[in-house]
């Protein structure tokens, strides 16, 4: 059914370029994923495919005759697990010019007849079906919302999945989680070096350097609290207006140490499998390409077993940028201690 040409035709209401009219950061999102290296990396991510593989493989009786969306295909690989597990049929969509390759890669695993791949926005290609019984995607991006993919599934959700209470989504529930870290080391190497550069001050850079969360692997042995879940996302119900949001958090102090940054990671839930499928991609279990997303704090905490250090994170899409992240953290210290009391305001930006 597909045409697997190498110069695929675009599947937009307009007929033209989809990129025609882009804003150039949008562009730059879409092109990124047009090079197979972040394919590679993606694919290669057994925590992340694993899953999906067998959220996918386990409930054949779920896929089983069902029309599947893909939004944000990619490579075509959740297109081909939900074939494999019985989909009469299944739409991917992407902007990128991966999908070529996409095209080429479902017709050699003879799937081309179950598989249509369209390039273009999802809000403006033109679906074979007026409706699907079942939405699938990776839209994880750092940090959760990083990208904000997320916006994008929900508009499909809203305008293409069955409107009857039947139509499921994988996943349907994401989880962000906080911690606080001993990291003195690392910061200092990368806040502390701005104080004295060849003998010259660079603290300007200091300041700009705070304001960019390190996404990085963080070992579990310097995490100093208990983990606070932020915010629960359920794709079923929230909307767009759910993605900015400004939440309590309190985390419980394990041990008698330092916190020199905050982290965030979040799970994934896929809860409309027979037996839930979960995965993590906090520093306690196996590494993910999302890592953890580290914020450093202005000042180090020095905290004792026993007390919280509490707080709150505001999350919001950049003005111009509505892919990149405006985040800010408050926190204190809550101790009786009046000479390790601390309280603070940090603004970061995710771009």
């Amino acid at each position: 059914m597909e045409n697997t040409a190498p110069t695929p035709p675009i599947s937009t209401k307009s007929g033209t370029d989809p990129m025609t009219g882009l804003p150039h950061s949008e562009v730059h999102y879409f092109n990124s994923y047009n090079h197979h290296g972040i394919h590679e990396e993606m694919l290669k991510d057994e925590v992340r495919t694993k899953s999906y593989r067998d959220a996918i493989y386990n409930n054949r009786h779920i896929f089983k005759d069902k029309v599947v969306l893909d939004v944000g295909c990619g490579t075509a690989i959740l297109s081909m697990f939900a074939v494999k597990a019985g989909a009469k049929h299944v739409i991917g969509v992407d902007m990128s010019t991966i999908i070529v390759k996409a095209r080429e890669i479902v017709a050699a695993n003879g799937m081309s007849d179950q598989i249509t791949l369209l390039q273009g926005k999802m809000e403006e290609v033109e679906l074979p079906f007026p409706q699907v019984d079942i939405i699938i995607s990776e839209w994880m991006g750092y940090f959760l919302l990083y990208e904000s993919m997320l916006d994008t599934v929900l508009w499909a959700r809203d305008r293409y999945l069955r409107k009857d209470g039947q139509g499921l989504i994988f996943p349907d529930k994401a989880t962000i989680f906080m911690a606080g870290i001993e990291d003195g080391e690392y910061k200092d190497e990368k806040i502390g070096f701005w104080d004295n550069v060849y003998g010259f001050d660079y603290t300007p850079l200091k300041r700009t350097a705070l304001t960019e969360p390190l996404v990085d692997t963080v070992d579990l042995k310097a995490v100093v609290t208990d983990p606070c879940a932020v915010i629960t996302l359920d794709l079923y119900t929230c909307t767009v207006a759910d993605l900015a949001f400004s939440l309590p958090f309190s985390l419980p102090i394990r041990r008698t140490d330092y916190i020199h940054a905050l982290i965030a990671w979040f799970d994934i839930e896929f809860s409309a499998c027979h037996k839930p499928v979960r995965f993590s991609t906090g520093p306690h279990t196996k590494y993910t390409h999302w890592k953890q997303t580290v914020f450093y704090l202005a000042d180090v905490l020095t905290v004792e077993a026993g007390e919280t250090v509490s707080g709150k994170l505001d999350c919001n899409p950049n003005a111009g940028n509505r892919r990149d992240l405006d985040i800010a953290i408050d926190y204190r210290t809550d101790t009786n201690d009046p000479h390790r009391k601390a309280e603070g305001h940090c603004e970061y930006k995710m771009c």
